[in-house]
């Protein structure tokens, strides 16, 4: 059995919202969640001046979240067996370090 619940976080875009990256690397060692998957980058009229990450929709075996950052948001995809209240607090506790 393996003891460490160390997930994985996925590089497959070169370009990240600034911060987020430590943020994900830092989710990744919260018990229950597999996989983070980093995705899509798009402009957005509102701005938020810190970072947020709010969970979206359910997806298969996890959740999609979005990160925002100024007037900047990215998708991200998090594989785990969290229920989505479990999920909001681990967010909460890992952008409140």
């Amino acid at each position: 059995m393996n003891a460490q619940p160390k997930g994985r976080l996925v590089w497959n875009h070169s370009t990240h919202l600034p911060g987020l990256i430590p943020i994900l690397e830092r989710l990744t060692l919260k018990m229950g969640i597999q996989t983070v998957t980093p995705g899509v980058i798009s402009k957005v009229k509102g701005h938020i001046p810190r970072m947020t990450l709010r969970v979206s929709v359910p997806i298969r075996g996890g959740f999609k979240i979005i990160a925002r950052q100024g007037t900047t948001v990215q998708e991200v995809f998090i594989l785990t067996t969290l229920s989505q209240r479990d999920l909001e607090e681990t967010i909460a506790l890992t952008l409140a370090k």
